[in-house]
This record gives structure tokens, sequence and C-alpha cells, in this order.
């Protein structure tokens, strides 16, 4: 079985992907597109900004879909 590091690694740039990171009081996940990976960080472009994450503290990462285009506007 694959580390999720090196998911992250086989994935090409600009992928949307989902990562579950460990946190001092439990995890939190980022969901994004993969914008940048190097030996130690990852970062994950969301939707409020880019989140650079620690490739120590990923426990599960994988691809997903393309988010379904935004509703228009009620009237």
């Amino acid at each position: 079985m694959q580390t999720p590091a090196a998911l992250l690694a086989s994935l090409p740039l600009d992928t949307r992907v989902v990562v579950r990171r460990r946190l001092d009081d439990g995890f939190t996940d980022s969901l994004g597109d993969l914008v940048a990976l190097d030996r130690v960080t990852c970062t994950i472009r969301t939707r409020k900004g880019d989140d650079v994450v620690l490739l120590a503290d990923i426990t599960a990462a994988k691809p997903v879909p393309p988010a379904p285009p935004r509703r228009a506007p009620r009237r």
C-alpha cells in the first residue's frame, strides 16, 4: 500500500485532492487543488486560500472528482 505522501507525489499538479492531517486535538481535512509539493510539504489551494501541509502530518490522501458547477444566484 502507498503512503499518502507517495500518492500525492504520483499525482500531477492541479489535481483536486482531499488530504487528512493530524492536529494536536484531532484531525482536519483540506479539499482543493494540489498546487505544490516538495520533500516536506504540500500546498492545497482551497476555497479559503492556500493551505500548506506538512507531509509528516498527513494520515490519508486521495484524488477526488472536480467540484460541481456553482448554482446561479436566486432571484
